[in-house]
């Protein structure tokens, strides 16, 4: 048994006074992700901050057409909420992909970008791992990772982020939002996750001290054609081996917009820029859509049982991009 301090958090300020005033210290949430992992021993907080009483527990549209998502509000809730289904489907699609009825009614949002990779070799304290503890080697580069990453990865970890949300976000040019000891701050949804370099065990672009307080959905992609779309080894309950959130607006016979982002590839949702610029302002057709995707995966760098990644990926992109666009299934 590892004792612990614990302390709730009644206010935004008190919560990050409180983290950033104490060492190894990890906010609460719903749990469905820190509590596993204090269990395995991977996590071992000296104060547990609990922010679920936190005012953040909204959804709410402002004036700018935007729609604003508490860091407490429930997946469950942001999911079935009718300004995401009808603005953002994309974003619902995504968190009714992820995890169980029963996880999804008390995960949040702050804790659903927060949550840890799922590699085995993280979660098992017997294995080597630089995320865990830096400087022990990666045992999945010539272990088992079938499961892991293609695009983005380093000598020191080939780690995939686990949220499905996450990639949404991304696609959407979402911003979450921070405040902490140096006030308040926005990172775009498609930076807040690193890449791991030499320093896997830094997950995100949070600093000591701060606190998600929410979301913010633009204006910019409401109401535009979306969808996310999922591969995984059994139909529910099952982290992704490859997944893409697509953002797509057609004029006429011209891309007006669009937004690509995978999941299940990298360290974090792999936002596709180059795919987008190559299909910018050029019309929807089926060979436009394969070479922008296939010049983007030709970054990918492949370990020796997870090359069938590039191709499922390819795949499902091209999928939801031509269903967007309203064109029949290749032949």
């Amino acid at each position: 048994m590892k004792p612990f301090m614990y302390v709730r958090a009644h206010s935004v300020d008190e919560a990050a006074a409180a983290h950033a005033g104490r060492p190894a210290s990890r906010y609460l949430g719903g749990g469905t992700n820190l509590v596993d992992l204090m269990k395995l021993g991977v996590e071992s907080p000296r104060t547990l901050i609990d922010v679920s009483a936190l005012p953040l527990d909204a959804v709410e549209e402002l004036r700018d057409g935007s729609v604003r998502v508490g860091a407490t509000v429930r997946n469950s809730d942001l999911a079935a909420h009718p300004l995401v289904r009808e603005r953002y489907p994309v974003l619902s699609q995504a968190l009714l992909a992820g995890a169980s009825g029963q996880l999804r009614n008390m995960a949040t949002t702050g804790g659903n970008l927060l949550q840890r990779t799922r590699c085995p070799y993280f979660q098992d304290l017997g294995k080597p791992c630089n995320k865990r503890e830096p400087g022990t080697g990666c045992g999945a580069r010539d272990g088992v990772h079938r499961d892991h990453a293609v695009l983005g990865h380093s000598p020191q970890c080939i780690a995939t982020h686990p949220s499905d949300m996450a990639v949404a976000l991304a696609a959407l040019d979402a911003q979450v939002e921070l405040y902490g000891p140096g006030g308040r701050r926005s990172v775009p949804a498609a930076e807040f996750h690193r890449l791991p370099g030499g320093r896997p065990d830094l997950d995100t672009e949070i600093k000591h001290g701060e606190l998600i307080t929410g979301v913010l959905l633009p204006p910019l992609t409401a109401g535009l054609p979306s969808a996310y779309r999922k591969a995984r080894d059994r139909a529910s309950y099952a982290f992704a081996l490859a997944s893409v959130a697509v953002v797509l607006d057609v004029e006429g016979s011209v891309v007006r917009e669009v937004r690509i982002a995978f999941g299940g590839l990298a360290h974090r949702p792999w936002r596709a820029r180059r795919a987008e610029r190559a299909l910018l302002g050029g019309a929807p057709r089926e060979e436009a859509f394969r070479q922008a995707v296939e010049a983007e995966l030709d970054a990918a760098e492949p370990l020796r049982d997870n090359a069938f990644k590039v191709p499922l990926a390819r795949n499902l992109a091209c999928d939801v991009l031509r269903r967007l666009a309203g064109r029949p299934p290749a032949s």
